[in-house]
């Protein structure tokens, strides 16, 4: 599924070690309106990373990346940020922070 103007996402995704994150990076850029893919892991265990992947383009689908990340073995625990609409917006730092 398609969302008008999606431009970021920010995914908690849990992976296998392989492919890689090189690899796996490559592979979301290639996905229709990505831009740029980034992915840091936070967390590794035997056999499996934990991963922060953020995604920016325009009309970003998160039905492709979701199967993409699950074709290679992953599961999305969560998506933590999502920016939309005709141009992308930044967090500001508020007196709560």
């Amino acid at each position: 599924m398609t969302f008008g103007n999606l431009r970021r996402m920010v995914l908690d995704v849990l992976k296998p070690l392989e492919p890689d994150i090189v690899d796996l990076a490559r592979k979301i850029a290639t996905l229709s309106g990505v831009d740029g893919v980034n992915i840091t892991i936070y967390e590794i265990d035997h056999h499996v990373e934990n991963a922060k992947i953020t995604v920016e383009g325009e009309q970003l689908s998160f039905q492709e990346l979701k199967d993409l990340i699950v074709e290679n073995g992953g599961a999305v625990h969560s998506i933590d940020e999502v920016a939309a609409g005709k141009r992308t917006v930044e967090e500001v730092e508020t007196h709560q922070d």
